[in-house]
């Protein structure tokens, strides 16, 4: 079994007693995929935890990737993420059967409703929320998954699964960097044993000039992806950045051995810039207006070091 799953530093535990390894490799169809980097983070750096999403359109170069790696299929945790025009009982169940046959397994480690937005012509908006999430209960009753949770949900979102769910999100994926550090719901998902998990660590590098940051990565020398990944699994908050760049994907792998002193930690959980990459507001107009999945997507190949 590889390392991260006994090595209590390098995964989390869910509620249902899953081990989410808390270091992940983030994918989306937003600054492009590269098949080398993803066979490169699993055969070389270690990495056993992949991210993606219908919506990206890569889980498929996902599915190539792991074969090429040469890693098991089964030593590799899978989250992938249900889009919200395909909410719904039918609809669900079927987009969750889709997303593994083009990641070529039978079952999925962890799987996510992407919104709480559903299609704006949907007149009761959650009544369509707890029909979609009932799906993936029984999807987990019948071992198809061995989690499922939500991702950009707020505490009223949450609220209307937990009044009436049967089982409780396993995790809640939200966007999360020191511009970005919801602190109220992630108690509130802890107080409910939620796990929060966090996209974005860097903010799509905008936290990398940022002059605290700069300082703390001379302080332990490292580099200032290196102190915000490790802010965030310090916390114990798996945390998935991205990469398409082989040498950016190894650095982002080496974060456990180190770690940032009280002071340091302090400084990153109170920074005063508040900045969210991912506008919410945006979401509607791409849901009541869908494009293809992937339509965005752009494959880029990176070469990298044996």
């Amino acid at each position: 079994m590889a390392d991260v799953y006994t090595n209590p530093e390098k995964h989390v535990i869910l509620h249902n007693n899953v081990k989410m390894p808390i270091l992940g490799l983030g994918t989306s169809h937003d600054g492009g995929y590269s098949h080398e980097a993803v066979v490169y983070a699993l055969k070389n750096c270690g990495y056993r935890h992949i991210d993606t999403a219908k919506r990206y359109g890569c889980e498929k170069y996902i599915a190539q990737a792991i074969k090429a790696s040469g890693v098991s299929s089964e030593d590799v945790f899978l989250t992938t993420k249900c889009w919200p025009t395909d909410y719904g009982t039918n609809t669900t169940r079927e987009a969750f059967n889709g997303s593994c046959q083009r990641l070529g397994v039978n079952t999925l480690d962890l799987y996510l409703l992407h919104w709480p937005d559903v299609p704006s012509g949907v007149r009761d908006k959650n009544s369509l929320l707890l029909d979609t999430w009932r799906t993936l209960e029984l999807l987990l009753d019948e071992e198809r998954v061995r989690s499922i949770g939500v991702s950009n949900f707020l505490e009223p979102h949450l609220e209307v699964i937990l009044n009436e769910c049967s089982v409780v999100p396993h995790v809640n994926q939200c966007e999360f960097h020191p511009y970005n550090n919801p602190k109220k719901l992630r108690s509130y998902c802890k107080e409910r044993n939620i796990q929060f998990e966090g996209y974005s660590p860097l903010a799509k590098g905008m936290l990398l000039n940022e002059p605290q940051v700069l300082e703390m990565g001379k302080s332990y020398e490292r580099t200032p992806a290196q102190v915000l990944i490790r802010w965030g699994i310090q916390k114990k908050i798996p945390t998935i950045p991205k990469s398409t760049k082989g040498q950016r994907v190894l650095e982002n792998s080496q974060v456990f051995d180190f770690e940032l002193r009280t002071e340091d930690m302090d400084t990153l959980n109170n920074m005063t810039r508040e900045i969210q990459i991912m506008d919410p507001s945006t979401i509607q107009a791409k849901i009541d207006n869908p494009l293809p999945d992937g339509y965005k997507l752009k494959l880029v190949q990176i070469p990298v070091e044996p």
